[in-house]
């Protein structure tokens, strides 16, 4: 378990919450959007019962990713995933509301949160584990800290991100940096760089960077509409 303050273990706690800033908005935009047919006596419900869950499956994925990731080519795998989501953040998607279905029944929109937030919350649990290298505090830091982000946080993280629209390639950076990272971390080759090209330690996050930023950029340019 990493010592609580020290200089890495705070800047993964950094990595996490702009993690969690950047891949939970959707989430909560999500149990809104699910819940905005209910009755005003069980909108509340529909959402503290909807939230609760998906903390529930967070907190089963994230463990399933640590034993994961102790494996052979799981790294290195996950590594890609993280490269995707980077890129995949920075080009953007359609807003999520048409492919939400509203209820007025409480357990059908606690329904439809869990099961929408079992599909979105694989890539932010995905990030969160890698960033945090497995370390146990870390994580549950990270589940912690995503908590009132995936309650509160919809409206506060599209302001932000309007206001600040460079987090959205920095927060794909990250994703690169950690995924070059967690690549030479996999059993099958971190003794070889160790042995015979140890530059590609400090080299692989850098490269990770490029990656993500390069294409992602290209490819948000042209989606952008012409004129």
């Amino acid at each position: 378990m990493a010592e609580l303050f020290t200089p890495q273990f705070l800047v993964s706690v950094f990595e996490i919450i702009l993690i969690n800033i950047l891949l939970s908005g959707d989430n909560a935009v999500v149990i809104a959007l699910a819940c905005r047919n209910l009755p005003d006596n069980l909108r509340r419900k529909g959402i503290l019962w909807g939230v609760l869950g998906a903390i529930i499956l967070r907190i089963i994925l994230t463990y399933f990713a640590m034993s994961l990731l102790n494996y052979p080519w799981l790294k290195l795998i996950g590594a890609v995933l993280l490269i995707w989501i980077g890129i995949k953040l920075i080009v953007g998607e359609e807003h999520v509301e048409h492919e939400v279905k509203a209820s007025n029944r409480l357990l059908s929109a606690v329904w439809t949160i869990l099961i929408a937030d079992l599909v979105m919350s694989l890539d932010n649990v995905m990030a969160v584990t890698a960033a945090a290298k497995g370390d146990l505090s870390l994580i549950i830091f990270g589940l912690v800290i995503s908590i009132p982000l995936v309650i509160f946080g919809s409206q506060i993280i599209m302001r932000l991100i309007k206001r600040l629209p460079l987090l959205v390639p920095a927060g794909g950076g990250l994703l690169g940096y950690i995924a070059g990272d967690l690549a030479t971390d996999d059993p099958v080759v971190a003794p070889w760089i160790e042995t015979y090209v140890p530059l590609v330690d400090w080299l692989a996050p850098l490269v990770g960077i490029a990656v993500v930023i390069v294409p992602g950029l290209w490819l948000a340019r042209g989606r952008r509409p012409a004129g």
